[in-house]
């Protein structure tokens, strides 16, 4: 008989787990998983500080930090929290009503023989002061049986990165 083959890892389309908590008490308010996400994106502007008699250039010293809204697109929840966190802030006027949160990026999954599908975390972006600025919903189908969200934008005052331990 032939030697049976591994398994090949299914596609996964949903590779970005997120989740956002409550910064008061770290309880999970709202997440979902996503397709696809971008606004990695840090800039740093310089001060120049020219001093007086150096005619070889000026000085460079760090200057404020500015971070571009992280979007999330093509993603789904089984519940309608996302939402609700969005039209709390917006139509309700809780401005002040920010979330910190982690995107979780996901590798292949992986699986033995006889084990079910594990997830493999890659690397998680912690994100500080999260605010939802822009909510795109889907188009409606009837055959669809999950939420889905198409856009959803988020500004935040702060983003680190942390890699998991290697074993």
């Amino acid at each position: 008989m032939a030697e049976q083959t591994p398994a090949i890892a299914e596609f996964v389309p949903f590779r970005f787990k997120v989740r956002l908590f409550k910064s008061d008490d770290n309880q999970l308010l709202c997440g979902g998983e996503f397709s696809e996400v971008t606004g990695f994106e840090l800039t740093m502007e310089p001060k120049t500080i020219a001093e007086g008699g150096r005619n070889w250039g000026e000085h460079q010293r760090s200057g404020p930090t500015r971070f571009a809204p992280m979007i999330l697109k093509r993603g789904v929840t089984s519940l309608n929290d996302l939402w609700a966190w969005f039209d709390i802030v917006t139509r309700q006027n809780l401005y002040g009503y920010r979330l910190h949160g982690e995107i979780t990026v996901l590798g292949n999954p992986s699986a033995n023989r006889g084990e079910a599908i594990t997830d493999n975390t890659v690397m998680v972006w912690k994100l500080n002061g999260v605010l939802p600025t822009k909510f795109k919903g889907p188009d409606l189908n009837a055959t669809a049986s999950q939420v889905a969200i198409e856009e959803l934008h988020l500004v935040h005052e702060g983003l680190e990165l942390q890699r998991p331990p290697k074993s």
